[in-house]
């Protein structure tokens, strides 16, 4: 079956597509993992992207989202602690719910560990979920406390 390609608008591969089109427009990185763990069909590993496979193929947009994933949860790994906790914040604060929340309903239900890749090592998963409930923990109590103003004082 002929794929249909609009000349100009396509890059020429899955992944500098999804990059450029999709990925890029996605302001921080843990944003960039929770969008690519959504795309991860549970029963079966596989990743699907409708208009990416319409474009590319089945077979090249799900290696495509794979090696993307991988690569986003290996560059989140090595950011700083002090990186990783301002990207998730950020990531946090852009949600339509309440970040307080989506921390309480993270840590009650651990779902954040689905956002890393199903191919990372053991340890690579351990290191996530391990740094990743503790940022949550900080944010919980951030959150819980409400936002200071300049003039608020701690509590005596």
């Amino acid at each position: 079956m002929p794929r249909f390609r609009p000349k100009g608008v396509l890059e020429r591969t899955a992944a500098a597509d999804l990059w450029k089109h999709t990925l890029s427009k996605i302001p921080t990185v843990f944003g960039r993992l929770v969008y690519l763990g959504t795309l991860r069909d549970p029963n079966s590993g596989a990743y699907r992207h409708h208009g990416l496979s319409a474009a590319f193929g089945r077979e090249e947009s799900g290696r495509a989202l794979k090696q993307s994933h991988e690569e986003l949860f290996q560059s989140w790994l090595e950011q700083p602690l002090a990186e990783r906790a301002e990207d998730l914040k950020l990531y946090l604060l852009s949600l339509d719910d309440s970040p307080a929340s989506v921390v309480e309903e993270w840590l009650r239900s651990g779902v954040y560990r689905t956002h890393a890749p199903t191919d990372a090592s053991e340890a690579q998963k351990r290191h996530f979920s391990k740094d990743l409930k503790a940022l949550l923990e900080v944010f919980r109590n951030e959150f819980a406390a409400g936002p200071r103003t300049q003039n608020s004082s701690p509590p005596e």
